[in-house]
């Protein structure tokens, strides 16, 4: 193995160390010591990687926008996108340690002072571009305010991630960003446009993609998803 493919597997297999721990015991509860004995690796090799425990802690946050990876060549990104986003967000936190530990440690800043706003500002402006295009389509209705929507739905959809932890571990939180969508998009879409929209996601969102971590629950199959009944008026 060539000296610059060890490296990476020794960076990977850092962060999924420091997923695991940040993941149970948050930042405070996690010692650079229990990094390194998760991920198997010396300190030596993690300060190689990551000058600091807070400089970990930004890498693991930063993976959350992984999720947006996939949706980079959509081309007339819109409402669809916004409601794909969260559900394959909801789905990465169901199976991927490190999407769910960089949640953990955002929630956890925004307690203490000098909370970091980046990641929900980098939401924010992502659902605002995406509402707008399609508001400049006629798929959002012209009075609506995409800035304040696109604000609504990151506080909305953060609080609903964490009543789901609590509650279920997680277990509803497909199910309960549906429940989210079926309530909003009536507010949000013209009347004939809302059955173009499916709140239960895209089938695509759910199509098998390694790697499977254990405890996922599905979506409705493919399909299935359900649309916003249109309005007798339009």
């Amino acid at each position: 193995m060539a000296r610059q493919e060890r490296a990476e597997v020794t960076r990977e297999a850092i962060l999924d160390g420091a997923a695991r721990a940040f993941d149970v015991a948050g930042f405070r509860g996690t010692s650079l010591s229990d990094i390194v004995k998760e991920a198997g690796v010396t300190k030596g090799a993690l300060y190689f990687h990551f000058a600091s425990k807070e400089a970990l802690r930004e890498a693991i946050i930063a993976e959350q926008f992984a999720v947006w990876s996939p949706f980079q060549n959509v081309e007339r990104p819109g409402v669809q996108t916004v409601i794909d986003l969260l559900h394959s967000m909801a789905k990465s936190l169901q199976e991927n340690e490190r999407v769910r530990a960089g949640i953990r440690l955002v929630v956890e800043q925004s307690t203490l002072s000098g909370a970091n706003p980046t990641p929900y500002i980098t939401w924010i402006d992502l659902f605002r571009n995406c509402l707008a295009q399609a508001q400049g389509r006629g798929d959002v209705k012209p009075e609506v305010d995409v800035d304040s929507v696109a604000k609504f739905i990151v506080g909305c959809w953060t609080g609903l991630q964490l009543t789901s932890e609590v509650l279920t571990g997680r277990q509803d939180l497909t199910r309960r960003t549906s429940d989210m969508w079926m309530l909003l998009l009536p507010a949000l879409i013209p009347p004939r446009r809302l059955q173009r929209f499916l709140a239960d996601g895209s089938p695509e969102v759910f199509a098998p993609a390694p790697p499977a971590g254990p405890g996922a629950t599905g979506p409705a199959p493919a399909g299935t998803s359900r649309r916003i009944p249109q309005a007798a008026s339009s």
